[in-house]
């Protein structure tokens, strides 16, 4: 079972992520703050971040930065309302760079396609 980390510091729309992903089959786990993620990142096991952008103190392209340059195996999706974060040069570090929708077929697909990339062995 692959384990997913979702960074979102809305906790409505966190704990819909965490449930529409954990009916995919998922393991879950769900954090508010960037700096919670960066401490879960460090712990280990987590085989994939769905990284929100705008949260108080920490932003996700920091925290990204951060993370990458201490773990570089783990990918990170960045999940956005914002557009034109895809045009900052520390958002090409992630993966896949999905734009929040009331429909979540696009992240979803994207974290299959990710997760077969870095985990070809893996099912």
């Amino acid at each position: 079972m692959y384990r997913l980390l979702v960074v979102e510091d809305k906790g409505p729309l966190r704990s819909w992520y965490m449930e529409e992903l954990g009916e995919e089959g998922y393991e879950v786990t769900g954090v508010a703050t960037a700096q919670e993620a960066l401490d879960k990142i460090r712990k280990g096991s987590i085989d994939l971040v769905i990284l929100d952008i705008k949260m108080p103190g920490m932003n996700g392209l920091e925290l990204l930065g951060k993370a990458l340059g201490e773990q570089r195996k783990i990918p990170f999706i960045i999940n956005t309302a914002y557009s034109h974060y895809k045009d900052n040069f520390l958002s090409w570090a992630a993966e896949a760079y999905v734009v929040k929708s009331s429909n979540l077929d696009e992240l979803k697909d994207s974290i299959r396609k990710v997760l077969r990339k870095f985990y070809p062995d893996r099912k």
